[in-house]
C-alpha cells in the first residue's frame, strides 16, 4: 500500500514538473508527436483496470506450470571430452610414426622409431581407459553450456 501511494505521489510530482517544462517551452518547440506520446503515457498511468480473478488465476497456473517444466530440465548441457586426450595422442604419434618411416633412411632405425610411436599410442589409449575406470575423468573433462532462458 505504501509503495502504491509513493508511486502515485512520484508520478504526480513528475507530471507537475513536465507541465512546468511544457509551459516554459515556446509553442513552436512543442511537437505534436511529443504531446500525443505524453498524453498516451498519462492515460496509461491513470488506468485502474484490474483483470478478472478467474483470468488472473488461469495465467498464474499456466506460469507455474511453465516454471515447473523448466525446472525439471537441466539448466546446462554437458559435453564430455574424456576421449579427447586419447584421440590427440593417437593422431600425433601416428603422424610421427608415418613421418619416421618416410624421413629416416635406415630401415632398422625407422622401424624402431615407428615402434616407439605405436607403443606411446597404445599406452595413451590404456592410460585413458584406466583413467575412466579409476577416476572421475568423464566428469572432470566436461564442458558445461548454459541454456538460455532456463530457470536455475
Amino acid at each position: 500500500m505504501r509503495d502504491d501511494h509513493s508511486n502515485i505521489e512520484n508520478f504526480e510530482i513528475i507530471e507537475k514538473i513536465n507541465k512546468i517544462k511544457i509551459e516554459q517551452m515556446q509553442p513552436e518547440q512543442i511537437q505534436p508527436e511529443q504531446m500525443q506520446l505524453e498524453d498516451l503515457i498519462r492515460d496509461s498511468m491513470n488506468m485502474t483496470d484490474v483483470p478478472a480473478p478467474e483470468l488472473n488465476n488461469k495465467l498464474k497456473a499456466a506460469l507455474y506450470q511453465q516454471e515447473a517444466a523448466l525446472r525439471k530440465q537441466p539448466a546446462t548441457h554437458k559435453l564430455s571430452l574424456w576421449y579427447l586426450p586419447m584421440v590427440l595422442n593417437l593422431i600425433t604419434f601416428s603422424l610421427l610414426a608415418v613421418l619416421a618411416m618416410i624421413m629416416i633412411e635406415n630401415i632398422y632405425l625407422s622401424c624402431f622409431a615407428t615402434g616407439i610411436c605405436f607403443y606411446v599410442v597404445v599406452a595413451g589409449i590404456l592410460l585413458t581407459l584406466v583413467g575412466v575406470k579409476r577416476t572421475n575423468i568423464k566428469e572432470d573433462l566436461a564442458i558445461r553450456i548454459e541454456k538460455r532462458g532456463v530457470l536455475a
